[in-house]
């Protein structure tokens, strides 16, 4: 059975002035989300800002974000480390406290080989055999690629990793994933301008940072696909796209904060090294929501 199908948030961590995290508010966007047909909440991801996190507030996180969802929908929860004992650590503690999946991003900065990635994930899932793994693949950010073949071995061999979230842009790539995994790996888009292209090559879903504004399009867009209004489909996607251009126009999290900002959701500012986004990007991102029909504050 699927982890989810349809759109997960990428959901991001609101924050303080004096950068703690913001854990009422936090439920403020949970429940949002929730109330908008979010069908899974993805704690501590990119988005999250996890890599500013140290491992205690990283996991009060995890942990606050599962006690507050109380498995109405399925939480799951960043857990990936380029450090392969701490990337288990945290799996284990995530798992504990209930996670319904986790999402493992692959090593970044010192990289792995594909042997070497086999060895990382299948390390981390028998640390946690009991709790399915979603496999992250984001070279763009990590400079590291889990090749098809390496996720299919994997999927094959591991009993508990069961998913990919694919952001690697390269569809062709997604295309000799699925074909060579013969239905072992359940996967989702990581990109939200090719949520229908890889929908349409056996995809459930979408984790995504779209969903953080627009959770109830985001969601009808898979549903619509899913359920065979292809057309449909396709209309939310591509009404989207000037949307998701300035969501990315800088780097994740920092329009995504900036336009919940704009909506008065008041999620505060960013950890460094990211800042505050560029009025003139900022400007352009609010005339997209707009466009889209995102009411501002």
């Amino acid at each position: 059975m699927a982890i989810f199908k349809g759109a997960g948030v990428a959901i991001v961590t609101p924050m303080y002035e004096d950068g703690k995290v913001n854990y009422d508010k936090l439920g403020e966007l949970i429940e949002f989300q929730i109330a908008n047909s979010t069908d899974a909440i993805i704690i501590c991801g990119t988005t999250g800002e996890s890599s500013t996190m140290d491992h205690g507030e990283h996991l009060r996180t995890i942990k606050y974000a599962i006690d507050k969802v109380a498995k109405r929908i399925p939480v799951i929860a960043g857990t990936g480390s380029n450090c392969t004992e701490t990337a288990i650590s945290m799996s284990k503690e995530a798992a504990s406290y209930g996670a319904d999946a986790l999402l493992v991003v692959t090593p970044y900065y010192n990289k792995a080989t594909q042997k070497g990635l086999i060895a990382h994930y299948t390390a981390i899932a028998e640390a946690v055999p009991e709790t399915p793994i979603i496999m992250y693949n984001v070279p763009s950010r990590t400079g590291c690629n889990i090749q098809p073949a390496t996720a299919v071995t994997l999927a094959k061999n591991v009993k508990n990793i069961v998913g990919i979230k694919e952001a690697s842009g390269d569809l062709s790539q997604v295309a000799k994933l699925m074909s060579l995994a013969e239905g072992c790996l359940e996967l989702y888009s990581g990109n939200d301008d090719q949520v229908l292209p890889i929908l349409s090559l056996g995809g459930l879903g979408v984790i995504s940072v779209l969903s953080n504004v627009a959770p109830q399009e985001t969601h009808d867009m898979v549903m619509k696909f899913l359920d065979g209004d292809i057309k449909g489909a396709a209309e939310i996607q591509l009404r989207a796209i000037p949307l998701v251009n300035a969501l990315f126009s800088e780097v994740n999290p920092i329009p995504a904060k900036a336009a919940l900002n704009l909506m008065g959701m008041n999620v505060g500012s960013l950890r460094m090294p990211l800042s505050e986004m560029e009025e003139d990007n900022k400007a352009k991102l609010a005339e997209a929501m707009k466009a889209f029909g995102i009411t501002l504050a």
